[in-house]
Parts: C-alpha cells; sequence; structure tokens
C-alpha cells in the first residue's frame, strides 16, 4: 500500500489506517458487541494486510484493551495513536463519556491508555476536540508537551473541527491534526491544506461518509447531497458508493492517512481494495467537486 509521510513527524503512514473505535462494545456510544477473538482477529488482519497505523482512545471503550492483549507483541509493526482529556464515568448498563481539560486528567490518560495498550509509549498523543478556551485555560499543549518530554508519546496533536481549528492551526504546537473530511462533508478541505503548510500531518476521519446508508451509520442528510449531485454518474463499473467516497478522500493532496473502522474482514479487505487503487482520475475529482458544489457542498473559505 501506499505511504506518506506525516508532516513533521516523519512518520512513514499507510494512506490507510485502522480506526479501532469499531471493536469499543456496546458500552459506549450504542457499539456492537466484540467478541474477543473477534477483535484478535480484526487487529492481526488489519496487521497482516499492511496497514501501519491505527487509531484509538482513551474513551473507545474496550479498543485499547484489545490492541494490548491480541497485537502488543507485534507493536513495532505500526504507528499507535490514542486521544486524552476523556473521561468515563459507569451508569450501569452503559458508560457514559465526557471531557476533563486538566493536567491530571491527561496525565491519567495516557498512564491508563498505555498500561491497557501493554507499550511504554504511543507515536501520537491527541486532544480529544477540546475548544480552543478549554485547550488555553488547561494549558493542554504545556501539559502534552510534558508528556512529550517524559516518552510516553513521541509526537503530540489535537481531534478537532471548525471553528476551534484556526486557533489550533496558528499556534503551530502541534504536529499532527485529525479532521473530518470526505466528498458528502467538505467544510475542512481548504483548513487540511491550511493545517498541511504549517508542516503538521494530516489524519482524516470519516472518509467515506460514515458508511452506506440505511446501515444505522450515513446520515439521511449527507447522502442526500450524494443523490443531489448525482455521483452515481461518475462511478466507474461495478464501483461501491463507499469505495467512490474513500478514493475521493485519498485525492485530496494535503492529506496523510485517513482513518477507516471495522470489524468485518470482509469489509477490511473491500476498504483495501480501494484504497490500494488509489486517488480518483484528476478529471472526475474535479468534477465531483465541481457537481457538490453546485448543490451547496463546498468547503469552507480558510479567510
Amino acid at each position: 500500500m501506499n505511504k506518506a509521510i506525516l508532516g513533521r513527524t516523519g512518520l512513514a503512514v499507510t494512506k490507510l489506517s485502522y480506526g479501532a473505535m469499531e471493536i469499543r462494545g456496546p458500552r459506549v456510544w450504542s457499539g456492537r458487541p466484540v467478541e474477543d477473538a473477534d477483535a484478535a482477529l480484526i487487529l492481526n488482519s488489519v496487521l497482516d494486510a499492511g496497514i501501519n497505523m491505527i487509531d484509538t482512545s482513551y474513551d473507545y471503550g474496550r479498543s485499547e484493551e484489545f490492541i494490548g492483549r491480541f497485537i502488543s507483541h507485534r507493536r513495532s509493526e505500526f504507528i499507535l495513536a490514542t486521544k486524552c482529556g476523556c473521561c468515563v464515568t459507569d451508569r450501569g448498563v452503559h458508560d457514559e463519556t465526557s471531557h476533563i481539560w486538566t493536567q491530571d486528567q491527561l496525565l491519567h490518560n495516557i498512564d491508563t491508555s498505555l498500561r491497557r495498550l501493554k507499550t511504554d509509549y504511543v507515536d501520537i498523543l491527541q486532544l480529544h476536540g477540546p475548544t480552543v478556551q478549554q485547550a488555553e485555560e488547561g494549558e493542554l499543549v504545556d501539559v502534552l508537551k510534558e508528556i512529550q518530554a517524559s516518552g510516553k508519546a513521541r509526537y503530540i496533536g489535537v481531534s478537532s473541527y471548525l471553528p476551534n481549528l484556526p486557533a489550533f492551526v496558528d499556534w503551530r504546537s502541534f504536529d499532527t491534526f485529525q479532521l473530518p473530511y470526505s466528498a458528502l462533508e467538505r467544510d475542512h478541505e481548504n483548513w487540511i491544506t491550511k493545517a498541511a503548510d504549517t508542516g503538521a500531518g494530516i489524519i482524516v476521519r470519516g472518509g467515506v461518509g460514515q458508511g452506506e446508508p440505511g446501515a444505522g451509520r450515513g446520515s439521511t442528510d449527507r447522502w442526500s447531497a450524494w443523490e443531489q449531485a448525482k455521483l452515481d454518474d461518475l462511478l466507474e463499473h461495478g464501483e461501491q458508493r463507499t469505495g467512490f467516497l474513500l478514493r475521493f478522500t485519498l485525492s485530496h493532496p494535503s492529506m496523510a492517512t485517513t482513518i477507516v473502522g471495522t470489524k468485518n474482514p470482509a469489509h477490511l479487505a473491500e476498504n483495501l481494495r480501494y484504497a490500494k487503487r488509489g486517488p480518483l482520475p484528476s478529471d472526475i475529482y474535479e468534477e465531483a467537486k465541481k457537481r457538490l458544489n453546485a448543490v451547496g457542498r463546498s468547503a469552507v473559505a480558510t479567510t
């Protein structure tokens, strides 16, 4: 699989990364049940396929635990990213997730994550969606740098979105940005370029539009844009919509890798098949953007 350099980190990441939120289990955000054997199979299948980056978080249910149990012995084979600022509260039948933006919470998060992951360090430690005000009041960048200096994280990043993103980009403090982007969610398209121009590596989430409609994942609003833009006309013979979306995301010249999650090996194989085909032909990419612009699905300006 093709690789790209993740900005100033210098890490060579596969263009397709694995999103381990999909193996969180049922206690968080109405996740689906995951048997131990299923988690072991998908995680090892990811590495066997050559994918070399895995993204998880403190508040992704059993995700970190599964990674530690089933692939920590293969730690040299993958780049590991997790997130902090998270709090999980047991509410009996489910876990409630929230955020606490303090030094103590971030330090608790990284130590707990490392224990679960059965490793001494993560490659990338990301703030999990704070506002600019929360980041400033908690002096969160300073805390991340403290964790980095301790050797527990090699690089620091933020998982973010508008309207917080412009200030974070201007700070030039983060080695990576994780941002939502797909043909159906183009708000951050220009901001990906602007963030990358600072030297940061760009990790895309939501790159396949959160799945097909009717599968309990894709939103009706997002997929209505697909219909209005008549993107089916641009599909190659036999090409699936999600495959086109993945290749659209891979076509952005400033992204390094896109996170796609699944617990189904067959779905993983399909994602790999499309990822290995690479970006869309340039004329198809531009035509898709033109059609999306015409139905009001445009990139947000950076000025």
